[in-house]
């Protein structure tokens, strides 16, 4: 009864109930790609002898077309093994492969007898067609089939663009040569869909034209005459099937009903020796994490060498992804994009008939994990990919606390089954101000302490300071709140996080961190409050701002971070790391101040398709 006791004053004011609605797939043909959840892209070509920027280094004038070019004789594919790379795909857990068959450097992967083309079949040194072994390697596996395809093609003579400096010509004043091109392009994509029947073509490139100007509507016109099923990507002047944002995690779901997030490994698509900047495998489960909790699907990149192995660090990393995958498989594949935050510290996602909740918990905790607001009848409470059992308290009649021995959390991201009587249906909670009567008056329970912080968190990040009005200072020093019987744990808590509670205000909206968040008076120090023991560093989405210092308040303890997925041509940030060390996290709660270079900004605008990549 305590418990109960409790956790009504907690959580208060309940205002309703709805049935949470998820939208359906676009269309039946986007069914398999819905339930897919991972894809690995594969950047392959010449462009990987000298380790350089695939096509972009000469188009950029970094080198001159003919050095370029010249990597056609290094590029030997001597060690390629088509089967070994399917297997490894398969093994990641991926259910489909893209593969560039022909980059912006007009180089293509197979022997297309299109007049004028350049081929690694007649001219590189591997004198091999090595898109037809990959593919029939593909479809004896059971994986989807992808090919990446560039619409434009800097090296064939009568297309208009060459480099940024120089085109061969004004298409418009010469549109038979443009028509030229046009019948090549189209030829190309002609043989590709007869020869292979892909399942889903990935376009890209389409900037430099309009729609009509690619001839977007017969393209898509002769590719379904072979599939009428196949899917094309949105880099196509919006005639595509689903969006592709690039590189840069969204913060919020796309609008696009099916989405996919390509995205590197380390921060080169092809090959590059020199390029160190790898993600950890858990990075990389957190990602996958994120883009299925928003309904959507990552296509994870490699970069093969150019005699065809792939990096070890890339193996690795795919290797790491498919410990997790093949443990948690039943809470990816043909999962859809989970309920809205507040109701757990985590990512979520929910099964096709909305009747299971799936849970994604990326740190470890003694004290209990909360998951409220939940109106269903919950039926059991499991482990996925273990027979751990969780021992669950119903702590009033929407609201559960869950409780994990240490061991049986998963090093990188544990999954819990919440299995419901029926779709799901949430209550709609309205953040309640907790006095500090309450707080202080906490029960001394180890868990119950720090479930009662999280709640302060929670007021804090929804702009409730229950400090704002008091003596606290900002140092904490000889502050009484006045409680008789004080919980001697939240008391030495909060003089110790003092900084956090002073004055401050209302923190950032969801999305950009997974936590609760508050915002000192001038905004230019967030507070991020972090649950138990991350299995890897926290992440923040969307900041643009520059960051001047990170510590650990209450600690002192600087610390440093990394970003990872900057592109330098985009305005999309990239996502900032923040490693903690284990030694400094606080039992109940730890606040982290990252003091940043002026007033927070944040990036919310729609992820979509890339429109230039200058």
């Amino acid at each position: 009864m305590r418990y109960l006791r409790f956790f009504f004053i907690l959580f208060p004011l309940l205002i309703g109930n709805k049935l949470y609605a998820q939208p359906k797939v676009s269309d039946q043909k986007m069914q398999w790609f819905a339930d897919a959840k991972l894809g690995i892209f594969i950047h392959w070509g010449i462009y990987s002898v000298n380790g350089i920027s695939e096509s972009w280094s000469f188009f950029n004038n970094y080198i001159n077309h003919n050095a370029y070019m010249k990597q056609l004789d290094g590029f030997t594919a001597a060690k390629y093994q088509p089967a070994t790379w399917v297997n490894l795909i398969k093994e990641s857990g991926a259910r489909y492969a893209v593969i560039t068959t022909k980059h912006h450097d007009g180089v293509a992967l197979w022997d297309s007898k299109m007049p004028g083309a350049t081929t690694t079949v007649k001219h590189s040194a591997a004198k091999k067609d090595l898109i037809t072994p990959f593919v029939s390697e593909l479809k004896k596996s059971g994986l989807k089939t992808g090919l990446y395809f560039s619409l434009p093609d800097w090296s064939y003579p009568d297309y208009d663009g060459f480099t940024r400096d120089r085109k061969r010509y004004d298409y418009k004043q010469y549109p038979d040569r443009f028509k030229k091109f046009q019948n090549y392009f189209h030829g190309q994509l002609n043989e590709l869909s007869n020869q292979y029947n892909p399942d889903l073509i990935w376009f890209d490139g389409d900037w430099e034209h309009s729609g009509e100007e690619w001839q977007a509507k017969q393209i898509l016109e002769n590719l379904r005459k072979v599939n009428p099923n196949v899917i094309i990507n949105s880099r196509l002047n919006g005639h595509g099937d689903y969006d592709t944002p690039e590189q840069g995690v969204p913060v919020l779901k796309p609008a696009s009903p099916e989405w996919e997030l390509c995205y590197t490994m380390n921060d080169s698509w092809g090959y590059q020796p020199y390029d160190n900047h790898y993600k950890s495998p858990n990075m990389i489960i957190r990602t996958l994490v994120d883009c299925i909790s928003m309904g959507g699907n990552l296509l994870l990149d490699i970069g093969p060498k150019a005699d065809g192995t792939i990096a070890p660090e890339q193996v690795k990393i795919l290797k790491g992804l498919a410990r997790w995958t093949q443990k948690h498989a039943e809470a990816i594949y043909g999962t859809q994009a989970g309920i809205p935050s507040g109701h757990i510290v985590g990512k979520t996602s929910l099964s096709k008939n909305k009747d299971v909740l799936y849970l994604y918990l990326d740190y470890k905790t003694k004290n209990g994990i909360l998951l409220s607001g939940i109106k269903s009848k919950i039926n059991k409470i499991e482990m996925v990919g273990s027979k751990a059992q969780i021992h669950s308290i119903k702590l009033n009649e929407t609201d559960y606390l869950l409780n994990l021995k240490e061991p049986d959390f998963d090093s990188d991201v544990t999954v819990i089954k919440v299995s419901l009587d029926g779709p799901i249906e949430l209550v709609d909670s309205k953040q309640a101000a907790l006095s500090l009567a309450d707080l202080y008056a906490a029960p001394k329970e180890n868990e119950l302490t720090s479930l009662c912080l999280g709640k302060l968190a929670g007021n804090l990040n929804a702009g409730i300071n229950i400090f704002q009005n008091t003596s606290l200072p900002a140092d904490g020093l000889d502050f009484d709140p006045g409680i008789k019987n004080a919980d001697q744990k939240v008391s030495n808590w909060v003089i110790k996080n003092a900084e956090a509670l002073y004055k401050t205000g209302k923190g950032i909206p969801g999305g950009h961190y997974q936590g609760n968040t508050a915002l000192s008076a001038d905004k230019q120090t967030l507070y991020l409050f972090v649950e138990g023991t991350p299995t890897g560093p926290i992440a923040i989405k969307g900041l643009k701002n520059s960051i001047s210092r990170i510590r650990i308040v209450g600690e002192g303890t600087m610390l440093p971070h990394e970003i990872y997925n900057k592109l330098y041509w985009s305005k999309i940030p990239g996502m900032v790391y923040i490693p903690l060390p284990e030694d400094k996290l606080d039992p109940e709660l730890t606040v982290i101040a990252v003091l940043l270079d002026r007033p927070i900004e944040l990036y919310r605008e729609k992820v979509s398709a890339i429109e230039s990549n200058l």
